[in-house]
């Protein structure tokens, strides 16, 4: 019989080596998934057991809001009801230092309230007011900065497909988890704001001065392009908050009314409604398949007997609860730098849940600290997501160095809202206390 640190590094190492090696995840995961299932679970039973499990865990009825989450998104951008909705904040906006890098965070936390996909969300700003921003004279730091750093806040404010994920794998109240990423989400928002005009009221060759829309400021297209939005949003969160709908429902309930609110605005087109369900079907198969190989690989480490074995030795460091919550988050930053964040979720989650579990933590400030780490890390070098999003919709000449340095300072605000969850949990278990 295998030792249990033996286990611990062919699982851990093989993963590892193969992630660096360079296939999808996915594949580097069922791969050692398939060799644990031979040696732990018996040999051709335990690849037939591997199998079942796989099934059952793919049919989680707690799994199917990830669809309806991404769907949203999709119908949004591809309606160009997102661009209306960009172009109804520009037109409220005026007389701001960094007017259109405020723009961009405001018109982004918008969108994190509607739809599940980070990358969409940078990917639509990178490329419809970064140009804007850089022809009207904006140094590049201050203009790509504000459009990666509010990317990464899709993943606190719900929906948020990897809330679901985070809540599935670790047993916690996916609800208590979409409600509790909201006031970390809007606190980062803020920050952002105040850093912007800050910097911009400082030195305004950062951020020349624009005259903003023309007439002035006006609040009717955001009557009219945005309200709709935040609508679909209360009315996601209330069914949840009021008991009315499960998070499956909740989602279904958010994905009829943006197809409702696209159609009105006569942007849901035969063209744009495939293309949506195509994107959808895309994003949310990689993510049961990636799924699909996390539970299976927390199960064959369980039945290795690995996963316990690294529990105890945690244990037995002793450690007060708040030195090992700390040296979780540290762990989840330092793994931020290199590996995308639902590899890190499939390689900590069955270790890190179980210390947490025994300390007697709160699972929803726990699951929030989590996700405020995997959000820092879709903005720190060197493999951080948003940074390679960034580059594909910045100008040729932008190096990859400039967009570290554009993205640093939203870092260190990240950091610090971590801090603050982290010493004060009401943060994040407050609104879904009072809600729920």
């Amino acid at each position: 019989m295998m030792e249990w640190q033996d286990a611990a590094l062919l699982m851990l190492g093989g993963v590892t080596a193969l992630i660096l090696v360079g296939p999808p995840v996915p594949f580097c995961f069922l791969a050692i998934n398939l060799v644990g299932a031979w040696l732990f679970l018996g040999g051709e039973f335990g690849l037939q057991q591997l199998v079942r499990n796989g099934i059952a865990s793919l049919t989680n009825f707690s799994l199917t809001p990830i669809p309806f989450f991404v769907l949203m998104g999709e119908v949004l951008f591809r309606s160009g009801v997102a661009l209306r909705a960009i172009d109804a904040v520009n037109r409220a906006i005026a007389a701001v230092p960094g007017r259109l890098a405020v723009v961009a965070v405001v018109a982004g936390t918008i969108f994190s309230a509607i739809s599940g996909s980070t990358i969409a969300t940078t990917a639509m700003l990178g490329a419809l007011l970064l140009p804007q921003m850089l022809a009207r004279g904006y140094e590049r730091k201050m203009a790509m900065g504000p459009i990666i750093a509010i990317g990464g806040v899709d993943m606190l404010i719900p929906p948020s497909a990897l809330a679901v994920l985070l809540g599935s794998l670790a047993g916690i109240s996916i609800s208590g988890l979409l409600i509790g990423g909201v006031v970390p989400g809007l606190m980062l928002a803020a920050l952002f704001i105040g850093w912007i005009v800050l910097r911009a009221a400082r030195d305004p060759s950062l951020a020349p001065r624009d005259p903003g829309p023309e007439g002035g400021a006006t609040i009717r297209p955001l009557i009219i392009h945005v309200l709709p939005l935040v609508a679909i949003f209360a009315a996601v969160v209330g069914t949840m908050v009021g008991g009315i709908a499960t998070p499956t429902e909740a989602g279904a309930v958010g994905a009829f009314a943006t197809l409702v609110v696209a159609a009105l605005y006569r942007g849901l087109t035969p063209r744009a409604l495939v293309q949506a369900l195509a994107g959808t079907v895309a994003v949310s198969g990689a993510i049961l398949f990636i799924l699909l190989g996390a539970i299976t690989f927390s199960q064959v480490l369980t039945f290795s007997g690995a996963g316990n074995g690294i529990v105890e030795v945690l244990r037995a460091w002793e450690l007060a609860p708040w030195q090992m919550v700390l040296l979780m988050m540290a762990v989840l930053v330092v793994l931020g730098c290199f590996l995308d964040q639902v590899s890190i979720m499939m390689m900590t989650i069955p270790f890190f849940v179980p210390v947490a579990q025994a300390l007697g933590l709160d699972m929803i400030w726990f699951g929030v600290l989590f996700l405020i780490c995997m959000q820092i890390g879709l903005l720190t070098p060197p493999f951080g997501l948003l940074l390679f999003v960034m580059k594909s919709a910045a100008p040729p000449d932008v190096r990859m160095r400039e967009i570290y340095a554009a993205a640093a300072p939203y870092v260190a605000f990240s950091a610090a809202v971590l801090l603050l969850v982290f010493l004060f949990p009401p943060l994040a278990t407050g609104l879904a206390a009072w809600l729920l």
